[in-house]
């Protein structure tokens, strides 16, 4: 009796975890969305991040802000997970969403919405599949999510091998696709054993439900930009 009800308050207490985090990661990409669509239809939002001159267009200072202010709130809530409030983590966490949508807004500069909303609606399927198989299978995924960052690193060289001898990149995207779906389901395992270390309701707990959104929410983001790439159609 008393080892069902510990696997009972074991499910609830994971279903309650993976629901904030989820939640908090369809927020975010609401928010780069609406973001994202609002800069790319907006000509005087749009100039702020790109500025013509001598006939090319390049990124204006704030555009440069823009491009690499996501990667310090990344590495400010990781390394300030323990010691920020909830209040300052949310606040970044919400700034990060917002200026991930400001980079995004190029994309429907470049792609036709048609495009766009198919391959959000594959990638979204394709995600939640293996974030579902990462959540209930039985099989400890740990070495595999090992090789998974291993091929991570792999891309990297060689995206930035590629950049400079203008290779093809269309094996370099499907190792991408590879990569990023094994992610999904290896991140939504991890997440789903850190909820079984948590307390339900502490200020702790909701911090770590932002930390997984926005893991989840970087990795759905390659995964989508991916698979635009391989699906073509621009403009």
């Amino acid at each position: 009796m008393n080892f069902t009800n510990t696997q009972e308050n074991e499910s609830v207490l994971v279903k309650s975890f993976l629901t904030k985090v989820f939640t908090w990661m369809v927020a975010a990409l609401a928010i780069s969305g609406v973001i994202a669509y609002l800069f790319a239809t907006t000509p005087a939002l749009l100039s702020l991040l790109f500025v013509e001159t001598a006939g090319h267009v390049n990124f204006s200072t704030m555009g440069y802000v823009v491009m690499f202010a996501p990667l310090a709130f990344i590495l400010v809530m990781n390394f300030g997970l323990e010691k920020l409030s909830l209040p300052v983590i949310l606040t970044l966490f919400i700034l990060y969403s917002a200026t991930m949508g400001m980079s995004l807004s190029v994309i429907f500069l470049l792609y036709a919405g048609a495009v766009l909303a198919k391959t959000f609606l594959i990638s979204a399927g394709a995600f939640g599949f293996m974030a579902f198989l990462g959540a209930t299978t039985k099989t400890d995924l740990t070495k595999f999510g090992t090789y998974l960052y291993m091929g991570l690193f792999g891309i990297i060289i060689a995206s930035v091998i590629n950049y400079f001898t203008s290779g093809s990149t269309f094996l370099i995207d499907i190792l991408c696709v590879i990569v990023f779906t094994g992610l999904a389901s290896y991140k939504t395992q991890m997440l789903k054993n850190l909820a079984l270390q948590t307390t339900e309701g502490t200020e702790q707990t909701q911090k770590l439900a932002l930390w997984g959104a926005l893991s989840l929410y970087i990795t759905f983001i390659n995964l989508f930009l991916t698979l635009l790439r391989l699906a073509g159609g621009r403009k």
